[in-house]
């Protein structure tokens, strides 16, 4: 079994443990927040709701993105794993959406919240499991190079955020500030809406094939071999852990086809030492002027 396969087989399980996590908090946020009529604490289940459909859309992303390369795909499927990242991202402009509804509403129709003790528990045992989840998948995500992991890490994250503003929201109404909880709600609204953008501007970078890798760092590399007299379309895209790299390298004309792939070789071999996320390297070997 390779590798990427049994990575990709235990990010799935990560997956499926963290949609219980979510939807379980999801449930008693949502609940408990239509039963006390509390839009920030409603929002927040809508958005945990949607943290289980992040999980969703990665683990069915996952089993395609495990499929080995093949005739119409010959650079493989990793990127289903970004697609799924972007849909993430997506999926929080939903909820900013959302959040945005419900917050306004309840300034301008000023509804009150009904806050009780049962309201602090709720939300304090739900925080203290979406702050687990988030440490436990982001450790997750950084053992096994998963950027799917690491961008729904981020996404339960901002749920945290959610969470403690929820309870701000929630002493606050208690004070006496009834409208309180519609302006907590757009004040998570923003809070969403960053976490949101950042996962879609890495998502997109990928799609985009930005470079990963700064070429002048691999000229540094390329310097330390006396073959190599220059270089030029220094090329580098991919996942955050699985970069591709394509260059052109300069060697004397007169050195011989064996020695010129030895360089490209050692090429390779220095570029994956100095840059460990990178996979594949292609070294096309030009004659020197």
């Amino acid at each position: 079994m390779s590798a990427p396969l049994d990575s990709g087989r235990a990010v799935r399980r990560v997956l499926w443990l963290i949609l219980g996590a979510n939807w379980l908090v999801a449930a008693a946020k949502f609940g408990w927040g239509l039963w006390s009529q509390s839009a920030s604490m409603t929002a927040d289940g809508v958005h945990s709701f949607i943290d289980g459909s992040g999980n969703i859309i990665g683990i069915v992303a996952l089993k395609f993105a495990l499929r080995p390369a093949d005739e119409g795909h010959p650079y493989g499927h990793q990127k289903f794993e970004t697609l799924a990242s972007l849909a993430i991202g997506g999926l929080i402009g939903v909820t900013v959406l959302e959040l945005g509804r419900m917050a306004i509403d309840a300034i301008v129709n000023d509804v009150h919240p009904t806050v009780t003790t049962e309201s602090f528990v709720v939300m304090l045992l739900t925080l203290a499991i979406n702050f687990g989840v988030t440490r436990y998948e982001a450790a997750q995500g950084r053992k096994l190079n998963s950027a799917l992991l690491l961008a729904d890490s981020a996404h339960t994250m901002s749920d945290v955020y959610v969470s403690v503003s929820v309870l701000v929201s929630l002493v606050l109404t208690r004070a006496g500030w009834v409208r309180a909880d519609g302006f907590v709600a757009l004040g998570v609204l923003l809070l969403v809406a960053w976490t949101g953008w950042g996962i879609i501007k890495q998502a997109v970078g990928v799609l985009a094939d930005s470079a990963r890798i700064d070429p002048a760092v691999v000229r540094e590399v390329l310097s330390t071999l006396p073959l190599v007299k220059g270089s030029r379309d220094i090329r580098s895209r991919g996942l955050e852990g699985a970069v591709q790299v394509d260059l052109v390298v300069f060697v004397p004309p007169e050195l011989p086809v064996r020695e010129a792939h030895a360089v490209a070789d050692e090429i390779e071999a220095r570029l994956r030492a100095r840059f460990p996320q990178v996979h594949e390297v292609l070294v096309h070997v030009e004659p020197s002027a």
